[in-house]
């Protein structure tokens, strides 16, 4: 299906819809970039799921957010809640609404935005009804030998894009830096110490590494660099993140829960630098300029790992490594990162301070 749209020619602005977790939403950064460098005459405004609307709207491409959650409404309460939310996103008067995912949710919102020109990506179980509410599909081919940042470009190419840059880059503004500093404060920490950052935690618990070598690596830090080190996670995580910092040396802080995703990326630019699974926060790190060792079990460096210099990834030398499986047999449990050691961390950190 193909549109009627010559070279990106059309009419109106822009909707980006992104539905994704906060770790897709920071790897569309790319994509929103290009769009508002290519059509900077155009209002752009992006369509993300609530938890990431303050992660992006401080970022200086966007004109507009919206976001989409899940209400306690009544039948009635929420058909009026719908109703004026679609009048509302139509009278934005979008020329081009681009879905850059299969779901079914954001393929009708964007079918409802009322722009004629649509782009997604096919779907191959959306042949029936989904795939048909766009006027344009795209069907990338080996994704999975790509960097996921590169997949919502791919989306956005019948635009015609200019792509100057393919890793995302989130711009902290000075008042992040200052609350990020003043929590620092608040938290007891020297300001002529560095910090570093831990993040053990995943929504997806095949993807965490053992909380006894996150200790045995927060006591390494702390004796090796004379550096304080935060725990970040969220208010679910704070319990768990509270046994690391029990168990470890002093100058280990828990600030999980503590940094709203709105300021997280401040509190990671503030960091020397960042150890992590497999999750949102390590892409923030990296998209703010913070060296990163990402740590990775059954999902794939290829697509998943920060892009550049001064980031790292550390998996074990298994044949099955990566399965892209949900554990072992999809267990839930990643033997690969049962079995991998503090050691294995710290030798690549060394590698990075070395300069080998």
């Amino acid at each position: 299906m193909t549109s009627d749209n010559p070279c990106g020619a059309f009419e109106g602005n822009i909707l980006l819809v992104q539905l994704g977790d906060i770790g897709d939403v920071v790897l569309t950064f790319p994509a929103i970039q290009a769009l508002k460098e290519t059509f900077p005459e155009k209002k752009l405004v992006v369509c993300v799921r609530d938890k990431a609307e303050d992660l992006v709207k401080d970022c200086p491409w966007l004109d507009g957010v919206v976001s989409i959650g899940k209400g306690q409404r009544n039948f009635f309460a929420e058909a009026i809640h719908q109703f004026n939310f679609f009048r509302a996103l139509r009278r934005c008067g979008f020329g081009v609404a681009v879905e850059l995912r299969t779901g079914t949710r954001g393929a009708i919102l964007t079918f409802l935005s009322g722009a004629p020109w649509r782009i997604g990506r096919f779907a191959d179980d959306g042949k029936l009804w989904r795939n048909r509410l766009f006027t344009e599909l795209v069907d990338p081919a080996d994704e999975l030998k790509q960097y996921a940042a590169e997949h919502s470009l791919n989306i956005i190419r019948p635009l015609n894009v200019n792509i100057r840059n393919r890793i995302p880059r989130i711009v902290v503004s000075d008042q992040r830096k200052r609350e990020a500093l003043a929590l620092f404060e608040k938290e007891g920490m020297a300001a002529d110490r560095a910090v570093f950052a831990i993040h053990p935690f995943s929504l997806w618990k095949f993807k965490e590494w053992e909380i006894d070598q996150w200790v045995l690596l927060a006591d390494d830090l702390v004796e090796r660099f004379q550096c304080h080190v935060i725990i970040t996670g969220s208010p679910e995580e704070r319990v768990r993140a509270r046994e690391i910092q029990e168990r470890s040396k002093s100058g280990v802080f828990n600030l999980a829960g503590r940094t709203a995703i709105g300021l997280l990326p401040a509190v990671m630019q503030a960091c020397r630098f960042f150890i992590g699974v497999d999750t949102a926060a390590l892409h923030i790190a990296a998209a703010v300029g913070t060296p990163t060792i990402g740590i990775f079990g059954p999902s794939s460096p290829v697509c998943w790992a920060p892009r550049g210099e001064g980031h790292y990834v550390v998996s074990k030398r298994m044949a099955c490594v990566p399965c892209r499986n949900k554990g072992c047999q999809d267990s839930e449990i990643s033997l690969c990162l049962r079995e991998l050691s503090y050691i294995e961390v710290k030798e690549k950190l060394e590698a990075h301070f070395s300069g080998a």
